[in-house]
């Protein structure tokens, strides 16, 4: 399995667009995206330039979304 790298919330957003998240609304300083079938949504921190720690990088990537770590990296 490979590891994930630190990431600003722009790059994640194109990424998990490419996969068919869309952007659903905007709250504060977070965005939520659901899948294009609407059976999962995804919370992205947006606080400017800084990048989003691994650990929830994960949490984003790997409990919202469902997807592999690997299959993340590919996108």
């Amino acid at each position: 399995m490979g590891q994930l790298s630190r990431l600003s919330s722009r790059k994640l957003i194109q990424k998990l667009k490419k996969i068919g998240f869309i952007e659903a609304h905007q709250r504060g300083s977070h965005l939520y995206m659901k899948s294009a079938d609407g059976t999962k949504i995804v919370t992205i921190p947006v606080h400017g330039s800084k990048d989003i720690p691994v650990g929830t990088l994960y949490n984003i990537v790997v409990r919202q979304a469902g997807l592999s770590v690997d299959e993340f990296n590919t996108i």
